[in-house]
């Protein structure tokens, strides 16, 4: 059995950061667990155009600045790039290839095993293995007899498969977005959403909207559960609006069910469709922390800003709103972590 003070689950922005951190809050050696082969989380798995909403300089972990102009906009491979650099960085040991199977509380300490067996222990566990995991795949009637193809933005790469096709995208958030307006440029697209799309600008009053949220209170608790509830928008400074429009990608209400070789719309009219593209989010999901007290009947976890509480010394970083407007993102994950550590260390005393 390996031993640390600390054990994080997952190599992705949120466990480097907290990796990065534990030292400053009196956490000796921290092991990370990372069921890929290398640290990056979901990043490398991402469509291939997937370019951040959040600029360089407002895209950095704890005690690295992300190379290049600070006011660009990083792609996919730019990020993976950024974070394996970070990792290499580290103090903390990492084991790659390290699926968690469980964890559970054992006499004062967190027992973690692998599927392959393994065990390490610690007085504290943050778990960040995030949401991408788990595509979210709404119930739709019909599915089962469509005989095109169903995919989840997870497994999107690029439009080149769908050159000449008859797509619909599912979602109206920037993943949607982005998604249908480059399948616009090779297919006959369409965004099939329940409201109309919601555009924020990038650059209001000429700087990004990141820039706001650090400069103002909008990224503060109270303010953060009034946008949880807000519908969701799309950030854009006009270059998706254009693609969509130029492209001829239109948007209509959500279709009602499938049908063997395509879908119905809300009017009740029946289309063939080669295609439909889910771009409709993801769900947390902890099934190592089964059986431990820290999750509800549904599975989520039962928190107060990242810090378990049914089960000591157990914490999370990563979370959407967790603590703010930002907690998902990599501008936030550092300042949540920095939360996280500094109560399971008072926890660990």
């Amino acid at each position: 059995m390996e031993r640390a003070d600390l054990i994080v689950i997952g190599a992705g922005q949120s466990g480097l950061a907290a990796a990065a951190l534990a030292p400053r809050h009196g956490f000796a050696r921290t092991l990370v667990l990372e069921a890929d082969e290398a640290p990056g989380g979901a990043w490398p798995r991402y469509y291939d155009s997937l370019t951040l909403f959040s600029p360089a300089r407002y895209s950095s972990l704890p005690g690295m600045r992300f190379p290049g102009d600070g006011d660009r906009y990083p792609t996919r491979d730019e990020v993976v790039d950024y974070l394996r650099a970070y990792a290499r960085r580290l103090t903390a040991d990492i084991h790659t290839s390290t699926t968690v199977a469980s964890v559970t509380r054992q006499d004062g300490a967190w027992s973690v095993r692998a599927q392959d067996g393994r065990e390490f222990t610690a007085r504290a566990v943050i778990a960040a293995t995030g949401d991408y995991g788990t595509p979210y795949i709404p119930e739709v009637s019909g599915r089962a007899e469509f005989t095109g193809r169903v995919l989840h933005a997870a497994d999107y790469r690029s439009p080149g498969a769908f050159a000449g096709e008859r797509v619909v995208v599912v979602g109206g958030g920037n993943s949607a977005i982005q998604i249908a307006a480059e399948l616009g440029a090779v297919a006959d697209t369409t965004l099939a959403t329940r409201r109309p799309i919601g555009w924020m600008a990038q650059r209001p009053l000429g700087r990004d909207l990141h820039w706001w949220l650090k400069h103002t209170s909008l990224d503060i608790a109270p303010v953060r559960r009034l946008l949880e509830k807000a519908p969701v928008s799309v950030l854009d400074d006009g270059r998706y609006r254009t693609a969509l429009r130029e492209h001829g990608v239109d948007r209509r209400e959500m279709f009602t069910r499938f049908t063997p070789d395509g879908v119905v719309w809300a009017d009740g009219t029946k289309e063939a469709v080669d295609a439909v593209v889910l771009a409709t989010g993801y769900r947390p999901a902890f099934p190592y922390l089964t059986g431990s007290g820290a999750l509800n009947a549904d599975g989520r976890p039962l928190h107060r800003g990242g810090i378990a509480t049914a089960a000591p010394g157990l914490g999370f970083v990563g979370m959407e709103f967790q603590r703010s407007f930002s907690s998902k993102t990599l501008r936030g994950v550092g300042r949540d972590a920095g939360h996280v550590l500094s109560r399971l260390r008072r926890q660990a005393a």
